[in-house]
């Protein structure tokens, strides 16, 4: 699809990007999360500095993003695992 030219909004900053046009709402709505957790953290810490609020925010994130990945990971091995199973319970069946 095309490219479109949009403004996003975070941390009172306004950047304009070009993105695919089947992107335009995801990274819409990633703004709005960022922009909400800086909010959170405002409201919770007595932090006002926009560079330790976006900080915070990517630290979250990040650590978000690798407890995901761990999991994913953990989930592939257990599959693998049960496939393994399931090929070595079928090899014996036949092997009769």
């Amino acid at each position: 699809m095309g490219e479109i030219s949009i403004k996003i909004n975070i941390a009172d900053r306004v950047y304009p990007l070009k993105v695919n046009m089947e992107e335009e709402e995801i990274i819409r709505r990633a703004a709005k999360l960022i922009n909400d957790r800086i909010k959170e953290f405002q409201d919770n810490y007595a932090v006002r500095d926009k560079q330790d609020l976006l900080s915070m925010c990517v630290l979250h994130y990040a650590t978000a993003t690798l407890k995901a990945e761990k999991k994913v990971m953990n989930e592939d091995t257990e599959v693998a695992d049960k496939v393994y199973e399931l090929d070595q319970l079928l090899n014996d069946f036949f092997a009769r």
